[in-house]
């Protein structure tokens, strides 16, 4: 089916961009058909979790376990101290309720510089 869509210009001019120059689709067309289906398989995989987290609370990983799993997939040097990064979690929480597991790590760093790990020469 076709669909008509007005886009802003700069967005349609980086789409025309990224297809002619690095060939990242056929077409403007299919770029656009695959940025949406990328979007919607997103919304779908994040409703199905969310459901899961319903049927099984407990399952639902802690602000900590977000945080290591972000040093994890950053590669951040703070991924080997998940206690440090629950830590952190934890006091971050205290003070920020809508703290992101990036923010944790951030805050974690911003920790460890003033007050070094326990454990280590400093």
């Amino acid at each position: 089916m076709n669909t008509s869509m007005r886009l802003p210009a700069a967005l349609r001019e980086a789409a025309s961009l990224a297809v002619s120059e690095l060939g990242a689709a056929a077409s403007t067309t299919q770029l656009t058909a695959l940025a949406l289906r990328g979007v919607l398989e997103g919304v779908l995989m994040r409703a199905a979790l969310e459901e899961h987290y319903v049927a099984h609370p407990g399952t639902r990983p802690c602000l900590g376990d977000l945080a290591v799993a972000a040093a994890e997939l950053d590669g951040h040097p703070l991924a080997a101290s998940p206690e440090l990064l629950h830590r952190a979690a934890d006091e971050l929480v205290a003070r920020r309720h809508d703290a992101t597991p990036d923010d944790v790590v951030l805050w974690a760093e911003a920790r460890a510089l003033v007050r070094p790990p326990t454990g280590s020469a400093a």
